[in-house]
C-alpha cells in the first residue's frame, strides 16, 4: 500500500477492498485493490510505517461503518489508530445546527441506517457485503463512500464552527473503536464465581427447570397473603386484580407504588420482584448466551442514543447489577484499573456555562459538598436533588423548593438549562458544546401548539399542549447537558486508548489470549459505562495505567473546554475484580 496519503478510504469493489487514498484537500493520490487474504496484512504494514511523511500524523482509515470493517482485523490481530467513522458521521452532520440547512449531507439517503449491530467476529462478515451496501448497514461500495466523504468534509469546512463539529466527529469515531475493541477483547467474567451469587441470592436452580429455590419460596408466601394458591405474580392486571381483592387499590405494580401500602403482602412481592428482575436479566440463561471462554462480550453501539451517549443492543452491557461485580476477575497475572467520574453532569454544566462558582464548588473535592460549603442548601442530599431537579427539569417536590437557590447561587449554569428549556418549549432546537443537536419538533407537535394557542382552541387543548411543551423543555434542558457529557466521555476514552497503547508489550507467556490476538499483549479498555471504566492490564502495568486514566480526563476537560478552572475527579482503584464497596 502506497504510504503518502493523510486519509485512506476503504470500501469494497469487485471481489475485494479498494483502498484509495487522499492528500489532506481530498484529492486522489492512488488506488489499489486487495484481496481478502491481503488486506488484514496490508493495514498491519500500513499501521506499523513510518510517518514522516504526513507530518508524523498516523494515517486515517475512512470506512463506512467501524463495527462492519474493524471486527475482522481485530479478529485476524490488527489493530488501527485512527478512522473516521461516516455512519457515525453522517448522523451528526445531517442534524447539526452548525452545518448549513442547504448542505448535501442534509439529504435523506442510504446513510441515515441504523448501527450494524451484532457483527461476527470472522472476517467472512467483510467479504459478505456487497459492493453497494450492507444488508443492514450504509453504502459501503467504494465510489459511494468516496462521494459521502467528500460529502461531509464540505459540511464540515463550510459549518458555523468547524473545529467543534470535526472534533465531535472524532470523538465517535474513536468511540466506535474502543466499542469493537471491546466486544473483541471482552470483559473477563468468572462464571462460577457468578453462578455462586445466583444461587446465594435466588437459591438453587432446579434441575428440572422453573423457578429458583428462594423465589418459589416467595411465590408461596405471596399467593398466601393474597389468600389465592393459583395467583400469577408475572401478569401485572392478575396480580393488581388480587391485590386489589385483598385490600390493596394499588394503580400500577410498580415498585414505586406498591411501597406506598402497609399489607403484609408487600415486603415478599417486592422481594420476589427484585429477583425475577436479576433473573430475567443477568440469570443463567444470560450467562450461558452471553459469557463464553471466560469473556462477556456485549453487543455496544456508540452514539446509540439521541444525546450520544452508548447504548446495548444485546447482553445488556449498560447494567451490570453490583452484586454480580465481583464476578468481573482479572486474568492470572494482570489486574483491573477501575475509574468513575465524580458528579461528571454538573461539571459540564459548569463548564459550558463558565460558571466559575460552581467550578469553585467542585474544585478539588465533591461537588455536592461544595454547594453545602457556599451556604447555598444545608446538606448534601438536598445538593444533589436540586441539582438533578436543575438538570432534568423537577417541577415537585423538594427539587422544586431547592433549585431557586441554585439559581440565586450559580446563575450562569441556571441560565443555561433555563434557556434550552425554554427553547425546546418551544419547539425549538438546543445543541451540545461540540455540535450535536437535539432532534426537531414533530409536524404534529407543533401543529398541536398552534391549534391550542388560537382562537378556536379548547381548555383541554391549552392543557394538553402546555404538558407537551413541559415536556420538551426537560428534555432540551438535559439534552445538552447529557450530550456534552457524553462527549467529555469519548474524548476521555480516546485519550486513554491512544496512551495506553504506547505502553510496552508484555511476553507471550504473560498474555491474555483470551483478549484476542491484537489486545493479548497489552492494556487495554475492557468496560465503559457512560461515567466509568474499566481496563485490563497486566499487573506490571497496573500503576501507568491508572494514572494514564487519571491524566486523560484532565487532558478530555482542556480539550473541550480549554483553560477554564473545572477538574474531573476520578474515584481510582486498582484490584483483581470490579467489585465496589
Amino acid at each position: 500500500m502506497v504510504t503518502g496519503a493523510g486519509w485512506i478510504v476503504v470500501g469494497t469493489g469487485g471481489a475485494g477492498v479498494v483502498a484509495v487514498g487522499l492528500d489532506g484537500a481530498g484529492a486522489e493520490l492512488w488506488r489499489e485493490t486487495f484481496t481478502e487474504g491481503e488486506w488484514p496484512d496490508r493495514v498491519r504494514r500500513r499501521e506499523r510505517a513510518p510517518h514522516a511523511e504526513t507530518a508524523g500524523t498516523a494515517v486515517r482509515w475512512v470506512w463506512s461503518d467501524t463495527a462492519r470493517w474493524y471486527s475482522p482485523l481485530l479478529a485476524a490481530g490488527v489493530r488501527v489508530g485512527r478512522c473516521r467513522d461516516l455512519r457515525l458521521c453522517h448522523a451528526i452532520l445531517r442534524s447539526s445546527a452548525l452545518v448549513r440547512s442547504d448542505a448535501a449531507v442534509r439529504s435523506p439517503s442510504r446513510w441515515d441506517a441504523a448501527p450494524a449491530g451484532d457483527v461476527p467476529e470472522a472476517a467472512p462478515a467483510l467479504f459478505a457485503m456487497t459492493t453497494d451496501a450492507a444488508a443492514d448497514g450504509p453504502p459501503a461500495g467504494i465510489e459511494a463512500v468516496l462521494a459521502e466523504f467528500a460529502r461531509q468534509r464540505a459540511a464540515m469546512q463550510d459549518a458555523v464552527d468547524p473545529r467543534r463539529i470535526e472534533l465531535l466527529c472524532a470523538a465517535d469515531s474513536v468511540a466506535a473503536l474502543v466499542a469493537a475493541e471491546m466486544r473483541a477483547a471482552g470483559l473477563p467474567w468468572d462464571v462460577a464465581a457468578h453462578e455462586a451469587v445466583l444461587e446465594e441470592v435466588l437459591g438453587r436452580r432446579p434441575a428440572g427447570g422453573g423457578l429458583p429455590e428462594r423465589m418459589a419460596e416467595l411465590v408461596a408466601q405471596v399467593r398466601v397473603h393474597l389468600r389465592d394458591p393459583a395467583a400469577s405474580l408475572d401478569s401485572p392486571p392478575k396480580l393488581l386484580r388480587s391485590l386489589h381483592r385483598v385490600g390493596v387499590p394499588a394503580a400500577s405494580t410498580s415498585k414505586w407504588e406498591l411501597r406506598e401500602y402497609e399489607h403484609p403482602v408487600i415486603a415478599p412481592l417486592l422481594e420476589y420482584k427484585r429477583l425475577a428482575r436479576l433473573l430475567a436479566a443477568n440469570g443463567w440463561a444470560w450467562l450461558a448466551e452471553w459469557v463464553h471462554d471466560g469473556r462477556f462480550r456485549p453487543v455496544y453501539v456508540p452514539a446509540g442514543v439521541v444525546t450520544g451517549r452508548w447504548a446495548s443492543s444485546g447482553g445488556g452491557a449498560l447494567q451490570i447489577p453490583r452484586r454480580l461485580r465481583e464476578a468481573v476477575r482479572a486474568d492470572p497475572g494482570w489486574t483491573f484499573v477501575v475509574a468513575d467520574v465524580a458528579q461528571l453532569e454538573p461539571r459540564v454544566l459548569a463548564a459550558m456555562a463558565r460558571d466559575v462558582a460552581l467550578a469553585q464548588a467542585a474544585h478539588g473535592r465533591d461537588l455536592y459538598a461544595g454547594i453545602v460549603a457556599d451556604g447555598t442548601v444545608p446538606t448534601r442530599a438536598e445538593a444533589k436533588v436540586a441539582m438533578l431537579g436543575a438538570m432534568y427539569g423537577a417541577t415537585t417536590g423538594d427539587s422544586a423548593r431547592l433549585v431557586p437557590r441554585l439559581r440565586r447561587a450559580y446563575p450562569r449554569a441556571m441560565a443555561l438549562v433555563d434557556e434550552a428549556a425554554r427553547v425546546g418549549e418551544d419547539g425549538g432546537v438546543v445543541t451540545t458544546w461540540l455540535g450535536r443537536s437535539c432532534p426537531p419538533a414533530s409536524p404534529q407537535w407543533l401543529q398541536a401548539q398552534r391549534q391550542a394557542t388560537g382562537e378556536t382552541g379548547t381548555a383541554a387543548e391549552r392543557d394538553r399542549a402546555r404538558r407537551a411543551a413541559g415536556d420538551r423543555g426537560r428534555f432540551t434542558r438535559n439534552f445538552v447537558v447529557q450530550g456534552t457529557a457524553a462527549e467529555w466521555a469519548a474524548a476521555w476514552l480516546g485519550e486513554v486508548r491512544a496512551r495506553l497503547a504506547e505502553l510496552p508489550a508484555v511476553p507471550p507467556d504473560e498474555a491474555a489470549p483470551r483478549s484476542g490476538p491484537a489486545l493479548a499483549d497489552r492494556p487495554h479498555l475492557a468496560f465503559f459505562l457512560h461515567d466509568e471504566l474499566i481496563v485490563h492490564t497486566p499487573l506490571g502495568h497496573a500503576d501507568a495505567a491508572a494514572e494514564i486514566v487519571r491524566t486523560a480526563a484532565a487532558s478530555a476537560g482542556r480539550l473541550l473546554f480549554g483553560a477554564f478552572p473545572i477538574d474531573f475527579p476520578l474515584e481510582l482503584a486498582i484490584g483483581p475484580t470490579a467489585a465496589k464497596d
